[in-house]
């Protein structure tokens, strides 16, 4: 039976194999070659999924193995759309279109998550500070957004993994948990802090 950890792992497997080929402006980035910091980072956000979105990305990554698609090359040639609109006008035309209803399901699922990271912010203003800008409209060249990142994230899901993903965040919204504290807790103890208030008061 696969458990949760086994899930997890493949995922960041995959997700690293594929950030490996990644072309970069200027050649290979410095993250590229920093795994640890790679693990935490997308440990943390599984850690805050069920066990259904962990399986259904999964199988969007295995898939995308198949059939030759690089998904993160993908999530971040979107990205370009707000940071680099000359670059990602080159680049378009080599994109998977978005589906009408997973671009719905998008819209629903970033306005749950930065409504998350709007509360994180004012709990943790110095954590979050050290992090992406919460909002598109704060991105230029070399500076991405959490809500561009997210988008550029979720448009290379399946509408399966959409669906799946947002039950789950709506689950979380109604029961008043904030999934996004449950990503950031998990990678503040990778770091060695004992919750997110001592993480905050830290990096005063």
């Amino acid at each position: 039976m696969t458990t949760r950890e086994d899930m997890i792992d493949s995922i960041i497997e995959l997700e690293w194999k594929m950030f490996q080929d990644v072309p970069n402006i200027g050649g290979r980035a410095a993250c590229q070659d920093d795994l640890k910091t790679f693990r935490i980072m997308r440990a943390g956000q599984s850690t805050s999924w069920s066990d259904a979105t962990l399986e259904s990305y999964l199988g969007d990554l295995k898939e995308a193995e198949r059939s030759g698609r690089n998904l993160i090359t993908e999530k971040y040639g979107r990205m370009m759309r707000s940071t680099s609109p000359s670059e990602y006008a080159r680049i378009e035309h080599l994109l998977p279109p978005v589906d009408p209803k997973a671009t719905e399901l998008m819209e629903k699922i970033v306005k749950i998550v930065l409504g998350w990271e709007q509360e994180l912010l004012e709990k943790y203003p110095y954590i979050i500070k050290r992090g992406r800008p919460l909002f598109s409209t704060e991105d230029s060249f070399g500076v991405t957004s959490m809500e561009t990142y997210l988008r550029g994230e979720l448009a290379t899901y399946s509408l399966r993994t959409l669906e799946v993903y947002l039950d789950h965040i709506q689950k979380e919204q109604s029961e008043n948990i904030n999934g996004s504290a449950i990503t950031l807790l998990y990678m503040m103890k990778q770091y060695g802090f004992a919750s997110l208030e001592d993480a905050n008061e830290k990096m005063k």
